[in-house]
């Protein structure tokens, strides 16, 4: 049997690259889903996903610098490619009725189901803002707006072990009809918007939700932006390595057949699966661990445990667990995990160490499985 010899690395990025220039220059005028637009301050998702990694969307770093980019991007490209296509026709203003909950960030499935990892409890990177804040809609095909929505979750919400639901949002700005012709033209084509926001209380990781009716047959489009509350970038995100695409995007074109499968397993979007947490005996100084799997696909799962302080405060806490199925964690944040074997440690980083009495706080991991993904039991170990 021969082998073919595969391409170096390099040729792999020159050949990458090309595809993607070649999706950005050649498209149909006549496709019916020509240009449309998204929030691309604070970004949405799969916009966000398409600048940072769109000229080197197969570089397998992305998997431990940017891994819910990385579990998308897997899961289909074209939810990236197509990141400003994320619309439903036909919801008549209902979008509670045609979205359920735990799908806010697909629309409710849209497009097929490309667009469905977007749905995916985990730690999305997360844009800085203050309190007093914009989001800055760019509308390629300057469809207007018949009027835009921009919901931020309540505070209490966390985005990195919860699946997003309406009763989670909260509505703080709402604009109404407003012609294409009196927003900004962009030198890149189309026009923009920026919607100002006032969120007032909330401190730490939040979505902002913003709906866009645009104002071109009944066209409804829906964008989660991941963002930090307090103007300093999260100490979980991982830094990119490559510079934003500032080019336009291609439009509704079927992905380039040397990019990265399309076809996936699922993503799980459905409610975490929670398991009870465990306690360690220790007194009123001791804590507990629950254990979820935020999401997961073919091969890999995002893990996040919550760490919850006794009846006294604590300094300090360690948890420990033994996977039974052969799982491996790969990466994590919010917490220093070392494995020995299936046997794996997770101890307080600096930050989050000391918990209030009933206080708690979060950690999350990367981890591959196969066959089988049956959750652990924890122990954990408070210091007083």
């Amino acid at each position: 049997m021969s082998l073919t010899p595969r391409p170096s690395r390099l040729a792999r990025r020159v050949l990458a690259v090309a595809a993607a220039a070649l999706l950005l220059v050649t498209f149909s005028p006549a496709s019916p889903a020509s240009a449309h637009g998204s929030i691309v301050d604070p970004a949405s998702r799969n916009y966000g996903c398409w600048a940072r990694w769109g000229a080197d969307f197969q570089n397998p770093n992305m998997a431990t610098l940017d891994p819910m980019c990385y579990q998308a991007w897997q899961y289909n490209t074209t939810a990236m490619w197509n990141w400003n296509g994320l619309y439903r026709e036909g919801v008549a203003g209902n979008h509670q009725g045609a979205i359920p909950d735990g799908q806010l960030c697909s629309a409710g499935h849209t497009g097929d189901g490309r667009y469905n990892s977007m749905d995916a409890v985990g730690d999305w990177k997360a844009a800085p803002v203050s309190n007093s804040f914009s989001v800055k809609l760019w509308d390629q095909a300057m469809h207007g707006a018949d009027y835009i929505r921009v919901y931020v979750t309540r505070q209490g919400f966390n985005p990195l072990t919860q699946a997003l639901g309406w009763g989670n949002l909260e509505l703080l700005s709402t604009i109404g009809n407003t012609p294409a012709a009196q927003w900004t033209p962009e030198s890149a084509g189309g026009v923009s918007i920026r919607v100002p926001v006032n969120a007032s209380g909330r401190t730490g990781r939040h979505i902002v939700y913003t709906i866009w009716q645009a104002s071109h047959s009944d066209q409804s489009y829906y964008f989660c932006s991941d963002v930090q509350f307090g103007g300093t970038t999260p100490t979980s995100a991982a830094p990119t390595t490559r510079a934003p695409v500032t080019s336009a995007a291609p439009t509704t074109r079927a992905p380039v057949t040397t990019a990265a499968p399309t076809t996936r397993a699922p993503v799980t979007t459905a409610t975490p699966t929670t398991r009870a947490p465990v306690t360690t005996p220790g007194g009123s100084a001791g804590c507990t661990a629950g254990y979820t799997v935020a999401s997961q696909w073919g091969g890999g799962f995002v893990g996040s445990v919550t760490v919850t302080a006794g009846s006294a405060a604590i300094s300090g806490w360690r948890v420990t667990w033994t996977y039974a199925n052969g799982q491996t964690v790969t990466n994590a944040w919010s917490a220093n995990i070392t494995s020995s074997g299936s046997s794996v440690t997770a101890t307080n980083v600096a930050y989050n160490g000391q918990l209030a009495a009933g206080g708690s706080t979060q950690f999350g991991f990367n981890a591959t499985w196969n066959g089988t993904n049956a959750a652990p039991t924890l122990t954990c170990t408070a210091t007083a």
